[in-house]
């Protein structure tokens, strides 16, 4: 006989979503030990758990309604301290944490310019993310890309106005403005905003200072 796990696509997107939101929280734990045990150098780690934690805001914004990380976390018995310090207290890599705490001279600051710079990371990540899994409504893609814009502005004047990343962030905001909350984009103009994300996030990655 067989057993159905869903009996609805709804039910069948939230339990592959609880499947996602399971092996985010797991595979943050692992990459801290990792990390705590020098298994992992400092760039590769600040690289994954920039990443990792960037997914783990979107999807657990997606769950708001059904689950919180607690409950879910208790429901499933996780033992991931590590990991929830990192997702739910901390934010930002422990690398940010430990590059803030070293300056002297501002460190009130240095870990507001961290935290900003680790912010815009994600927003970048989140939107070229959603790209690439096809979420091309007009309602889907212009929030994340406000949040790119918001972060980058607010990095003040480490990015010139004439950034090449606002710029052109800029630019399809114009674009997505004049379109309706239903339209998707083409299978080019996604092909393009992919391309030019991704040459923004470089840039954007170029652009900060040593150190940093």
């Amino acid at each position: 006989m067989e057993v159905k796990l869903w009996n609805d696509k709804r039910e069948r997107e939230l339990l592959e979503s609880y499947a996602d939101l399971y092996a985010i929280i797991k595979a943050t734990e692992k990459l801290e030990r990792a990390y705590v045990r020098d298994l992992v150098s400092a760039a590769d780690y600040e690289a994954e758990c920039l990443k990792l934690i960037s997914q783990f805001n979107s999807l657990s914004s997606s769950l708001a309604g059904a689950v919180t990380v607690p409950r879910f976390v208790q429901a499933y018995r996780l033992d991931c301290p590590a990991a929830l310090n990192r997702l739910l207290q901390s934010g930002v890599p422990a690398t940010v944490e430990l590059r803030a705490a070293s300056s002297s001279s501002a460190p009130a600051a240095a870990a507001a310019s961290a935290a900003s710079i680790a912010h815009c990371v994600q927003t970048f990540i989140t939107a070229m993310d959603a790209v690439k899994l096809n979420m091309l409504a007009n309602d889907q893609v212009r929030p994340l890309l406000q949040d790119v814009a918001t972060s980058m502005a607010r990095l003040g004047s480490l990015l010139p106005p004439d950034f090449e990343g606002k710029v052109k962030v800029n630019e399809w905001l114009g674009k997505l403005h004049k379109m309706g909350a239903a339209d998707e984009l083409t299978e080019q103009q996604a092909r393009q905003l992919n391309f030019d994300l991704d040459s923004a996030y470089s840039a954007f990655l170029a652009a900060l200072p040593a150190g940093m």
